[in-house]
């Protein structure tokens, strides 16, 4: 059985995209993230020490999401992706990256990339 801890909805204005006004305006970005990992020995004896902290990994991901502009949604979503696995208790990572205001030219409600990575 795989136990799972979900964020969603970390929110913050950045600057990623491949156009000059996207790096040089910026623009609201959202990333939803679910961890995968046993969550049993936690459990068992009430440690967070044997679980993930989600607030510190919410703050980590949320200075990536700010930090360093890139090109591309899913860049981002490997960098975040990357510091979720960077933790031994996380056996598997599904990252959801947002952009609702994205240019499309066209009425759309939400741009998302998402990917599962798993440790190897």
């Amino acid at each position: 059985m795989v136990d799972r801890i979900t964020v969603r909805g970390i929110t913050a204005h950045a600057h990623h995209g491949v156009y000059d006004w996207e790096r040089e305006r910026g623009q609201r970005f959202a990333v939803d993230v679910v961890l995968e990992l046993d969550t049993a020995p936690a459990a068992a004896g009430d440690d967070l020490a044997k679980t993930v902290n989600y607030a510190e990994l919410s703050q980590g991901l949320h200075a990536i999401l700010t930090g360093e502009p890139v090109d591309l949604l899913e860049t981002l979503a490997q960098r975040l992706a990357d510091a979720c696995l960077a933790n031994p208790l996380v056996d598997a990572v599904e990252i959801t990256v947002h952009k609702p205001d994205a240019e499309l030219g066209v009425p759309f409600d939400d741009v998302t990339v998402a990917i599962r990575r798993a440790r190897s």
